[in-house]
């Protein structure tokens, strides 16, 4: 990706996020108190995650849990979602307060997403490019395993199906998405996830 490139992709994720920010500041403010009054913690869940050049960042999202330990492999089964989280996740707006990390230039609306440490941070040789990458709200692997909670749930062990299968194909995808990039599948992978 040239120089070029990286800033389109930058102003418009500035432009976007501020907008969006605004627009959705009802939204944000009224999921994060009925998520707070829901699991009976802050409405707001916050998680360290691996962004761009290996650098940890706290991702910003609706809490939809009772409880976050153990695992960080999620079904759609997983008894810590609350009944109302389910809903949030299945809406996506459990997602809308990752404007924040966009205008903050940690996420950008289009890319890999932010994995938890111990993935995206431990790619090497020609899979470590992926770290050029600032992580995305939505992205091709994103919308590929649009229904990996629902894959997850079906394999008996659904962390070594997500090391083993999931994550190296959607490394592939993700190098795809770097080595042929543009602007204009940007806008559609954007418009796939929003209206698919």
């Amino acid at each position: 990706m040239t120089l070029t490139n990286r800033l389109v992709k930058r102003s418009f994720d500035i432009l976007a996020s501020a907008f969006g920010l605004v627009v959705f500041a009802p939204v944000i403010l009224i999921t994060w108190y009925l998520a707070a009054k829901d699991t009976g913690a802050s409405g707001f869940f916050l998680q360290t995650r691996i962004g761009r050049n290996a650098q940890p960042f706290k991702v910003v999202k609706i809490r939809t849990m009772q409880q976050v330990v153990g695992t960080t492999v999620t079904t759609r089964n997983d008894a810590r979602i609350t009944p109302l989280g389910a809903k949030f996740r299945r809406w996506k707006l459990d997602e809308l307060p990752q404007l924040w990390n966009v205008l903050k230039g940690e996420m950008s609306f289009v890319g890999p997403r932010p994995d938890v440490p111990g993935y995206l941070d431990r790619l090497s040789g020609r899979n470590s490019r992926l770290l050029a990458l600032r992580p995305g709200i939505t992205g091709p692997a994103t919308l590929h395993y649009r229904n990996e909670e629902d894959l997850l749930a079906q394999q008996p062990d659904p962390q070594r199906y997500n090391d083993e299968v999931i994550w190296p194909e959607k490394v592939r995808i993700n190098l795809d998405y770097l080595d042929n990039w543009s602007f204009h599948k940007d806008l559609q992978l954007i418009f796939r996830t929003v209206f698919q």
